[in-house]
């Protein structure tokens, strides 16, 4: 790994970029991130409360702001936000300097790991056809990380190998 570069996590909500994020920091010893958190510590107050009461606009502007600095660290392993890629700032920041994986999954396995989740907001109270016309939208944008890994049928420890043996031979 060139000395400045990140490994950047990105997918829809559910897709595990933060499990396999933290799995891969502790396997290459490198700190790990996780911007939801990041910003809740920074706010005070969970991502749905701060959609709530403040609204998506304000958390996105949020979300730039902190992804941003994040992004400026180095030999980092960061977890996105499932919409913090389809910022193009964010986005074309993680495509020039660092390394992007996708954790693509089947749609209708992400539909069955998100709908009505409290704790998503942006899932939560959206039909199953407006989460899929989503999901949908945002593989157009994913689709442009550096690597793509298809997590369906694959363990938790399969996906992290193949973002490891990717790793390694980057």
């Amino acid at each position: 790994m060139k000395s400045k570069e990140n490994l950047v996590f990105l997918g829809m909500m559910g897709s595990g970029k933060s499990s396999i994020g933290s799995i891969v920091s502790k396997k290459l010893n490198l700190n790990f991130v996780d911007i939801d958190e990041e910003i809740e510590k920074k706010l005070g107050i969970k991502i749905s409360k701060i959609f709530e009461i403040h609204g998506e606009e304000y958390f996105r502007e949020i979300e730039e702001d902190i992804t941003l600095k994040i992004l400026k660290k180095n030999n980092t392993v960061i977890s996105l936000g499932g919409g913090a890629f389809m910022n193009n700032k964010i986005k074309k920041e993680i495509l020039e300097n660092n390394i992007s994986f996708w954790l693509n999954w089947d749609i209708k396995t992400l539909v069955d790991r998100i709908k009505d989740s409290k704790k998503r907001p942006i899932a939560f109270n959206t039909s199953k056809n407006e989460l899929i016309k989503l999901i949908k939208k945002r593989y157009i944008v994913y689709s442009k990380a550096m690597y793509k890994i298809d997590c369906d049928n694959l363990t938790k420890n399969e996906i992290v190998k193949r973002v490891m043996n990717i790793y390694e031979t980057h």
